[in-house]
């Protein structure tokens, strides 16, 4: 087929490479414009872009295309029997969706009609779901409400971060976007119930609240690993959390029995949620508790806690700020 991919970040690689890898004529990619990144504010290409660049394939970056007639002129122009969307970034106009001969198919990183929108993936961890996949839509004008063609599921454990999740959903979506334009199932209009919104994330939602119970909170560090990342304050300066171990029997305000040989905090009625409760980083939470073992300060590289805390030591008794 003539198909033309619309994608930009990390995850929409892999499904550019299997649509090439299964024999599909790409003739051209949309992707974000290049940009300043870095300390250095070097101008960037996405790394869809850089795919594109290495496989020969021409790409247009255009800033917006709502109101740009000659943009949606030049789509229609390619004459694609199918766009293929992963995590573009820009809304597709109405002349756009109708422009290729079957339409536009998007590789959404939920199990629609849960987690329309931006963040499904860190979303779906932060909420605790037990399990989340890849959904092939056919695209529409509203977010997300396209009927469905394809879907597929993987299991969300204990350990899983946005991370490891995205790279799994990312290879998952190059599978089925392959599966679909093969089989071309029909579609199925989306269930009207069990609809949630996945909202953009930004970098302030990656502050940690110690008021809150530890099982939230270590879904909130593993749902905003890397981005938007999670952190609390040390005697007013920034302390990046990057990982925790959740520990279940430590419970808020109650103290906790001698464990790991650690000096721990008396039994003080003030002890409250963001409490250091012994000499291993160890969190007083709303309920719970969790214990920091890979952090980042300011100015230093990330590390893990034990080697943190041979530089920095922090006492049992110290409050970790909001």
């Amino acid at each position: 087929m003539r198909v033309v991919f619309m994608g930009s970040p990390d995850f929409s690689v892999p499904a550019l490479r299997a649509l090439i890898a299964a024999g599909h004529e790409v003739v051209a990619v949309y992707c974000q414009p290049p940009r300043p990144a870095g300390r250095g504010q070097a101008v960037r290409r996405c790394p869809v872009h850089v795919a594109a660049d290495e496989l020969g394939i021409p790409v247009h970056t255009p800033v917006r295309l709502r109101g740009d007639a000659e943009a949606q002129a030049v789509f229609a122009a390619l004459n694609a029997d199918v766009a293929v969307v992963a995590a573009y970034g820009l809304i597709l106009p109405q002349s756009m969706l109708d422009a290729p001969r079957l339409g536009c198919l998007n590789i959404h990183a939920s199990l629609l009609p849960r987690w329309r929108g931006a963040g499904p993936i860190q979303a779906a961890i932060l909420a605790g779901d037990a399990e989340t996949g890849v959904t092939i839509m056919q695209m529409e004008a509203g977010l997300d409400t396209g009927p469905m063609l394809l879907r597929d599921s993987v299991p969300i454990r204990s350990d899983t971060t946005a991370a490891t999740l995205h790279d799994a959903l990312a290879e998952m979506g190059g599978r089925l976007i392959v599966r679909a334009l093969a089989e071309q199932p029909v579609a199925i209009p989306q269930p009207e119930d069990g609809v949630t919104y996945a909202p953009k994330l930004e970098r302030d939602h990656g502050r940690l609240d110690w008021t809150q119970d530890a099982a939230a909170l270590d879904r909130r560090v593993r749902a905003f690993d890397p981005w938007p990342g999670t952190f609390t304050t040390l005697d007013g300066a920034v302390l990046k959390v990057l990982a925790v171990q959740f520990v279940p029997s430590w419970s808020g305000l109650t103290r906790p029995s001698q464990a790991d040989g650690n000096e721990m905090v008396g039994s003080s009625p003030t002890m409250t949620g963001g409490m250091v409760l012994d000499n291993a980083l160890t969190v007083a939470c709303g309920q719970g508790a969790l214990r920091l073992t890979r952090v980042q300060a300011p100015g230093r590289a990330a590390m893990d806690a034990a080697a943190f805390l041979r530089g920095r030591p922090v006492p049992a008794g110290t409050v970790l700020g909001p």
